[in-house]
């Protein structure tokens, strides 16, 4: 077992790391199996070098936090944490600490070095794949950027799709007008949309046309230019209705195309038209591909857990074929 001892020199900055009776240094420990001392603000890591660098690095990405102004809690420390058990140097994951989103509502940043690495990936190419369980902040930090380049100018409109009852958008049978059979299997979008933009806002752009949510056949016969365009569930689409929304893509437009290939809802037989989009596009300059994990997900923890032991009957399954 290895130790490491050091000195944080802001006393009133300490208190708001260490949290009240050291709940924050507790979590770190738990979640790094290392043992933290703290004595004023003296602090020493006892465990495995590894562990103990990355609690070294959460902390003091914590501090910095604080020196900020941010309020230290749970969540903070759980972001910390996963940052620093990625991939890198203390330097970079300090830098991935750093990584914001800026919305009218709130700052939004990274929880673990895969969000940042997805972050990234939206940032720096035309079309991105993000792949992985519910829970993982794929659609709410694709719409979290796509806000964030609207206010800075980049992009004029932002368009947000599923397909709609599952994959087939078979709206008939259900009661109302086409807003109100359609609007249910939207809210997620809704949802993610008023938590960074005032409501009255996101009602002005909604209705102005700067803010389109629509079911996936919507898309068919246009050219989205000037557009973040996210399409979200989409492993519930046929190959024909990925094809069609790819080719939608126009000029200064950035496309974002989630979902979750363990969650396929298509009929027995069907392939689904992100497997199949994943498999053709492989290799094309300017299109990312980030997945996730049950490690990512920033939900509930007893979420993370349930996607762990569904990932892992999925793989027992798999391996006794």
């Amino acid at each position: 077992m290895a130790e490491l001892s050091f000195e944080l020199f802001n006393n009133q900055l300490v208190k708001v790391v260490v949290g009240a009776r050291d709940e924050n240094m507790r979590l770190i420990e738990k979640m790094l199996n290392v043992e933290i001392l703290s004595f004023g603000n003296q602090l020493t890591i006892k465990g495995a070098n590894g562990d103990i660098e990355n609690a070294k690095t959460a902390i003091d990405i914590l501090y910095e936090k604080a020196s900020k102004g941010h309020v230290i809690g749970e969540q903070e420390v759980k972001a910390a944490v996963r940052i620093c058990s990625g991939a890198g140097t203390a330097d970079e994951k300090q830098s991935l600490s750093e990584m914001v989103l800026k919305t009218k509502k709130r700052y939004i940043y990274p929880r673990s070095a895969t969000q940042a690495a997805y972050i990234t990936e939206m940032m720096n190419n035309e079309l991105v794949f993000g792949l992985g369980p519910a829970g993982t902040g794929k659609t709410y930090l694709a719409v979290a950027l796509a806000v964030s380049m609207m206010l800075e100018g980049t992009v004029d409109k932002i368009i947000l799709s599923r397909p709609a009852v599952e994959a087939g958008e078979n709206l008939g049978f259900l009661p109302g007008d086409l807003k109100e059979k359609v609007d249910p299997y939207l809210r997620p979008l809704y949802d993610a949309l008023y938590e960074m933009l005032p409501a009255e806002q996101v009602d002005k752009k909604l209705a102005l046309g700067e803010i389109e949510i629509a079911p996936l056949a919507f898309m068919r016969g246009r050219t989205l230019s000037n557009a973040f365009v996210i399409l979200d569930e989409a492993q519930n689409t046929t190959p024909m209705q990925m094809k069609m929304f790819l080719t939608r893509l126009g000029e200064n437009s950035r496309m974002v195309v989630n979902g979750d290939l363990s969650q396929v809802d298509l009929p027995r037989g069907t392939i689904s038209g992100l497997r199949d989009a994943l498999d053709t596009l492989k290799g094309i300059k300017n299109i990312g591909s980030v997945t996730f994990s049950a490690n990512d997900v920033v939900r509930h923890g007893l979420v993370a857990k349930i996607v762990k032991a569904y990932e892992e009957k999925i793989k027992k399954a798999q391996d006794e074929k």
